[in-house]
């Protein structure tokens, strides 16, 4: 196999664009996708028909608007390639209009009120920055969705605005350092996507799996994580045929799909590409999930992509290296060799400092999720608490201007591994810091608090924003400074001591932390009915309004969204619960018990003597633990329905949060003290151990 002959064959990329347009049609193109330019009316039909002759030539028959919408994954309505013609035949056909505009049913999906019921017509718009692409037989043309009065419905649109707000700013800063030649400053991203593969044959015997995605029961196997033999250990035969089909249906998707190896617990495993800009970084990694499952089932496996699918192991985050990068290839996050003498860097670095504090509240709501609930703060991802890392060297500077001092600078070591045959390594200038949300990792910021399902749109939505936003105050101040070194020197000292209790070098899993982050007056939302209300404080609204990234309205369909999404989820774990405690578990364990006290009566029969203290302890213990997990899933059934009559979404939020989880919690552990006693021939579905170690 030739990768750079298949890489991107089923992509309508700039090499078809340019082999299949006209020249001036293509020269008009490329400046949309390049600059930005207002996308030329005139040329859609001819794009539309070299689009359906390529793809037709590639076997498609059909094509759709590809979009995002508020449910978290992409959506799709398919129509034929096919026109009748006056014989009673047909020829295949697709006009500029099909391309540019199409029309779904706005009510249908998540609209946070802005849609009701009657209110039914929405519309697809062509995004052309990123490529049409054949998927399945169908030619895939990634769209903006918005609604008949204009409200944005999906995750694309306000992407597009927040790369443009920071494209806009980031200009007028490079302006006031002299630079005229860039022309245009855009978001880099690179999705590190962790997830589990399990045999297809264990996760249909788990309905808790199918329902929600991840177990409500389940007790920990004897071995788990605990050995570190996982990570980066040999990947397994299964396991690798699934990843090499996987590179090549990624390949053929023209995504950079780089990096793959085993992670931390067992039949966990990660996928890295190289990054690219945000907008397709973000249709990518929909793509890149999408065919994981897609995958998955050739081999006989399930791909599960849950932040906590497995009690007691390391659940599955998605890492987002965030960067900016200008058209002359540069990147405005590297601080060179100087970064003392850097002021460009260091005003740019101070941008993200000051949003990660002034928006904590943001960046901990936009990865916040039933499911992300389960990792953040339990030591195996970032805590609730937001902070930035940036390393000892960057530390180091940032204290010597606050304080006027000169920084001396680091040279770089040589570590002495005293191994002759080895090379002299050069050690890097600064450590890498896992527990920190937001670290600084050489020229990129890492954001690890995203979970493994999130679409990556709405997290980068609010850093490109907040950072844009910064970059705003910084541009308005210094282009009316008379003596702009010196006001430069004193914004970035300034900002340096007013925003410093945001940066945090030190172990973020430290009770230590908790309480010191307390002392400096941070945020630790601790789940989603806490965080979520947050999009909707005044300052909130008011920076995403100036930024014009997202209305007032907006805003608050959006909170509306998640918490109601929140909220259902639990119920639907909460009901899937009940279901197999009742009509699984609360049987089985009675067959078992039966089966005890048979041996029991045994024997009786057979000596007075013989011993059944064994017995009759296990029979009291799970009689006892049977009878209370059946009516902790009374007490679900009750807080459910109760829920149910709040109507009030972050009052309902708040109710699940409080009342629901708890019970979960308490009916889970009745379950899962009774595998431990139940003969396995009696379980109803299998245990830890077998899933995890099945492939």
């Amino acid at each position: 196999m030739k990768v750079p002959e298949i890489f991107g064959e089923n992509v309508f990329n700039l090499q078809v664009m340019q082999d299949k347009l006209p020249k001036e049609v293509f020269k008009s193109l490329k400046e949309t996708i390049d600059k930005g330019t207002p996308l030329d009316a005139g040329i859609a039909g001819i794009v539309a028909n070299a689009m359906k002759d390529w793809a037709v030539e590639k076997g498609a028959t059909h094509y759709t608007h590809w979009f995002q919408p508020m449910t978290g994954i992409t959506a799709e309505k398919h129509d034929s390639f096919i026109s009748p013609t006056k014989d009673g035949k047909v020829i295949m056909e697709f006009s500029g209009k099909e391309l540019v505009v199409g029309e779904s049913d706005a009510s249908s999906f998540p609209s946070g009120g802005v849609r009701a019921t009657f209110e039914a017509r929405g519309y697809t718009a062509w995004d052309p920055t990123s490529f049409a692409f054949i998927k399945d037989g169908t030619l895939c043309i990634p769209t903006t969705f918005f609604s008949y009065s204009g409200e944005v419905l999906d995750k694309k649109t306000p992407l597009l605005r927040s790369m443009r707000a920071l494209n806009e700013q980031a200009l007028r800063i490079l302006r006031l350092f002299g630079n005229t030649s860039v022309k245009r400053v855009f978001p880099t991203v690179g999705a590190e996507q962790e997830y589990f593969l399990i045999d297809r044959k264990m996760y249909d015997a788990r309905k808790d799996l199918v329902f929600s995605g991840r177990t409500l029961f389940g007790a920990k196997a004897p071995k788990g994580q605990e050995l570190e033999d996982h990570y980066f250990g040999p990947i397994k035969l299964r396991v690798s045929e699934f990843m090499k089909d996987l590179d090549v249906e990624l390949w053929k998707l023209g995504i950079f799909a780089k990096t793959k190896h085993n992670e931390v617990a067992p039949s966990q495993h990660e996928l890295a590409p190289i990054f690219t800009v945000t907008n397709l970084a973000s249709d990518q990694n929909q793509l890149i999930m999408e065919t994981m499952k897609k995958v998955a089932s050739r081999h006989g496996l399930y791909c599960l992509l849950h932040e906590k699918p497995f009690e007691g192991i390391n659940g599955s985050g998605k890492h987002n290296n965030w960067s900016l990068s200008t058209d002359k290839g540069g990147n405005l996050l590297d601080p060179g060799s100087t970064p003392a003498e850097n002021g460009q860097f260091m005003l740019f670095l101070m941008a993200v400092v000051k949003a990660v504090d002034e928006y904590q509240d943001l960046l901990r709501l936009t990865v916040t999720s039933a499911g992300n609930d389960h990792r953040l703060g339990a030591n195996e991802a970032p805590p609730a608490i937001v902070s930035i890392y940036l390393g000892e060297e960057l530390t180091e500077v940032i204290d010597a201007l606050e304080h006027d001092a000169k920084y001396k600078g680091k040279s770089k070591q040589i570590m002495k591994l005293g191994v002759d045959t080895l090379p002299e390594l050069p050690k890097d200038t600064t450590d890498r810091n896992r527990t920190s949300p937001f670290a600084f990792t050489g020229n990129k910021f890492e954001f690890r608090m995203l979970g493994s399902t999130f679409s990556i749109a709405g997290p980068n939505i609010i850093v490109n924003t907040i950072v844009a936003d910064e970059l705003r105050q910084f541009a308005d101040e210094l282009e009316k400074a008379p003596d702009f070194n010196a006001a430069l020197h004193d914004l970035i000292v300034r900002t340096i001591k007013e925003h410093k209790r945001i940066i945090y070098n030190g172990n973020n899993y430290s009770e230590e932390w908790k309480k010191e982050a307390e002392r400096r007056g941070l945020l630790n939302l601790k789940n989603s009915a806490e965080a979520l209300p947050y999009f909707a404080a005044k300052k909130n609204i008011e920076l995403f309004e100036r930024n014009k990234v997202f209305t007032e309205r907006e805003v608050r369909s959006r909170m509306e969204i998640m918490l109601d999404n929140y909220s259902k989820v639990l119920t639907i774990e909460a009901l899937t619960m009940i279901e197999m405690g009742r009509q699984d578990i609360y049987p089985a364990v009675n067959a078992y018990i039966a089966e005890l006290c048979g041996v029991i009566e045994h024997k009786r029969e057979v000596t007075a003597k013989m011993d059944i203290s064994a017995e009759k302890e296990v029979v009291e213990r799970l009689s006892a633990a049977n009878s209370a997990m059946y009516g902790s899933a009374q007490e679900i059934e009750g807080l459910v329905a109760e829920a149910k009559r709040i109507t009030d979404t972050e009052k309902q939020a708040k109710f699940f949060a409080d009342k629901v989880i708890p019970a979960m919690e308490k009916m889970r552990a009745f379950a899962d003290e009774m595998e431990g006693y139940t003969a396995k021939k009696y379980w109803p579905f299998p245990t830890y151990g077998d899933i995890l170690f099945s492939v």
